[in-house]
């Protein structure tokens, strides 16, 4: 019997030719609607989604032949993990695969806050000239915070280190340094309190809620540049509004948010000193590619034992 997968989500050609080649029947229909994927999902023992497709437990309840989700990329806060797994459909990520693209981008947006690069294009295209308003400061010698010491915040350590920082980091899971010569842990006030920089790198867990609200902002140093790359909710959205209104916070980059996409219309988005990107962390060539062929290879080993 054929094992038929749906790629619910843009995936590289490359990785849909690999399936193929590897004797699945693979559709691609992407842009489905909640109802179109409902009624249609039965048909499929596996479905290969990225972030814009929300398996929940009504999709899952449809599936009545699924037996694995496969979300291309690291989080799994767009599918119902454990109600899957209760139905015997084993859930699986591609965690590694972005790890750098995630990284990368982190550290434009440090060094966009550090300088003002977004801020300058945007008064430039305005028809300004803010020389002077746009002094910025040196990221050498600053110490930097890292929230969540996995492994896309290992590779921006990495990163910031070779570029004259000095890392800290606090992860409630981990003790010792993956990176002792260049990352020292310590713990969460710690980091708080003593960073010029912080990048966040952890998951959203809705029943915790942000991990830094108005409490910890309170906490940091006066003039801190705030950095998230991870999953929106992590940062209490109004908490940071009113931090850069009134200047405690300088400067923030964020690529995700509570919603997305989000409403622009909330007191954030009026904020000058905030650099924005789409949730584009993993949206490069590269990692795509990495992405495409680890979920491939998941589907097609997943299809070989089934």
């Amino acid at each position: 019997m054929t094992f038929k997968v749906l790629v619910s989500d843009p995936l590289a050609e490359s990785a849909v030719a690999a399936m193929r080649k590897g004797g699945l029947t693979v559709d691609e229909k992407t842009e489905l609607s909640v109802e179109q994927l409902k009624g249609g999902i039965a048909s499929y023992d596996a479905i290969v989604i990225r972030s814009a497709t929300k398996v929940r437990a009504e999709i899952i309840d449809a599936g009545t032949n699924l037996k694995l989700i496969v979300r291309a990329g690291v989080g799994l806060d767009n599918v119902d993990v454990e109600y899957a797994q209760e139905k015997g459909i084993a859930v699986r990520n591609t965690p590694a695969a972005s790890s750098n693209s995630v990284a990368e981008l982190a550290l434009g947006h440090i060094l966009s806050l550090a300088r003002h690069i977004g801020r300058g294009t945007v008064s430039m295209k305005d028809g300004k000239w803010e020389k002077k308003k746009l002094k910025g400061v040196e990221i050498d010698g600053k110490t930097f915070g890292v929230v969540g010491i996995g492994r896309i915040g290992q590779s921006l350590a990495c990163k910031a280190h070779a570029l004259g920082m000095h890392v800290i980091a606090f992860d409630k899971f981990v003790e010792k340094s993956p990176l002792p010569e260049i990352v020292t842990m310590v713990p969460f006030e710690d980091l708080l309190t003593k960073s010029a920089f912080i990048s966040l790198h952890i998951p959203f867990d809705p029943k915790v809620g942000p991990t830094i609200g108005a409490a910890e902002i309170a906490m940091m140093q006066d003039g801190v540049r705030i950095v998230n790359c991870a999953r929106g909710g992590v940062i209490d959205e109004a908490a940071l509004a009113a931090a850069l209104a009134s200047g405690k916070v300088a400067g923030a980059a964020l690529d995700v948010f509570s919603a997305e996409p989000p409403n622009t219309a909330d007191a954030l988005f009026a904020q000058e000193n905030l650099s924005l990107t789409p949730h584009i962390g993993a949206a490069t060539v590269e990692a795509q590619a990495r992405v495409g062929a680890e979920a491939a290879s998941i589907v097609i080993e997943f299809a070989k034992s089934h």
